[in-house]
């Protein structure tokens, strides 16, 4: 280095990440629900089951290769109307308070490819309510029954999490330097984002049905 030439900046010499303009989000104080609040969520998604019919899951983040409960039949499917995106801060499971990281969630538009799980009636209620526990422990997705289209043809009315954009861990359309940023920093109870866009990223490959635009963010932005 000459005499002339400026300084590496501090966050070059130690090998950290430059500043990205808009990370962290500024989003407030987090509460989680209480047990009486998820058991009322859940009450309320159950209001039209009979109680005696098999339901159904569908599953197009973690749930695809992390069900976390037993099935009794896996089918490749579709829902239409909603999109699969990296669309909720995630200030527990996959990041922190102080460095959010991101989750998918399902917004509207388009379409999305995913697995949907048949779950037997009887026995289902525990599972449900774990699966509550883990999916609606803050309140950021909107339980909702969503027409599916099974592969070979048959539809199903399928249980799933649709993004709440009423939130303030919503995060709208990411630009390309804030999704690196997360990448590289972001890490939580369950491990870190880049491990969990990863994972999904594999899962859906191996599923035949990969997401071409969640690998070319990622092939972009890890």
């Amino acid at each position: 280095m000459s005499a002339k030439d400026p300084d590496p900046a501090p966050e070059l010499l130690s090998g950290a990440a430059a500043p990205c303009p808009g990370y962290p989000p500024a989003l407030g104080e987090s509460r989680l629900l209480t047990e009486a609040e998820l058991q009322a969520s859940l009450d309320c998604a159950l209001s039209g089951w009979d109680g005696a019919s098999d339901l159904w899951l569908f599953g197009y983040g973690s749930l695809i290769w992390n069900p976390g409960l037993p099935t009794v039949e896996n089918v490749r499917s579709r829902v239409h109307g909603y999109h699969r995106g990296l669309y909720l801060w995630s200030r527990v499971n996959r990041g922190t308070p102080e460095q959010p990281g991101l989750v998918l969630a399902l917004d509207r538009g388009g379409s999305c490819a995913g697995v949907a799980f048949r779950l037997a009636a009887e026995g289902v209620m525990p599972h449900l309510e774990a699966l509550w526990r883990r999916e609606m422990a803050m309140g950021s997705y909107r339980p909702a029954w969503l027409p599916c289209v099974l592969a070979g043809g048959r539809r199903v009315s399928a249980l799933a999490f649709v993004m709440r954009r009423d939130v303030a861990t919503y995060t709208g359309k990411l630009n390309d330097a804030t999704v690196r940023t997360v990448l590289g920093c972001a890490s939580g109870r369950y491990g870190t984002t880049l491990d969990y866009v990863r994972r999904t990223v594999e899962a859906l490959r191996e599923s035949g049905m990969p997401d071409r635009a969640l690998e070319q963010l990622l092939a972009r932005c890890a």
